[in-house]
């Protein structure tokens, strides 16, 4: 992995605020794909006035400060976590969940059930599936895996 820093930030600028929802949209359009196009769109709104909202917010950023991925924690469940597609598999997630599981203590985090690749992901970082949702927290058609730590996660 090259040089990545990971930062704590509580007081977001409008500029973190701004590389961030450029990472989400970039990773959701590329996993995300049971979402439409008027799906992604709507949910901007939301996700721009949630982040700043989260309790601890973790950005790993490059060389140049750029915000290349983030995680969003609430006592002890990520909320979100995205990291830009050009870097996925290169073990910046898993360098957040470390920091999650060593730093935060969390225990849980929810999933779309129709993205394949985050639940595989989750499942080998280890976390396991103890409920299921047939819909998301804005009531949409979009079934979540509700999911907490293995006793012996995988690191």
């Amino acid at each position: 992995m090259n040089s990545y820093t990971l930062i704590h930030k509580d007081n977001l600028t409008d500029n973190e605020l701004s590389q961030i929802l450029r990472v989400w949209e970039a990773s959701v359009r590329a996993t995300h794909h049971f979402l439409a196009e008027e799906d992604i769109v709507s949910l901007i709104p939301f996700v721009q006035s949630g982040v700043p909202q989260v309790e601890h917010v973790i950005c790993v950023e490059d060389q140049q400060q750029e915000i290349q991925a983030f995680m969003g924690i609430h006592g002890d469940k990520i909320e979100m976590l995205f990291v830009d597609p050009e870097l996925r598999g290169k073990g910046i997630g898993k360098k957040l969940i470390t920091y999650a599981f060593d730093d935060m203590n969390v225990n849980y985090v929810d999933v779309n059930e129709q993205n394949p690749q985050a639940v595989g992901f989750y499942e080998h970082v280890g976390f396991e599936v103890y409920e299921r949702s047939e819909l998301d927290d804005q009531g949409n058609s979009f079934p979540i895996l509700r999911m907490k730590k293995a006793r012996t996660a995988h690191r």
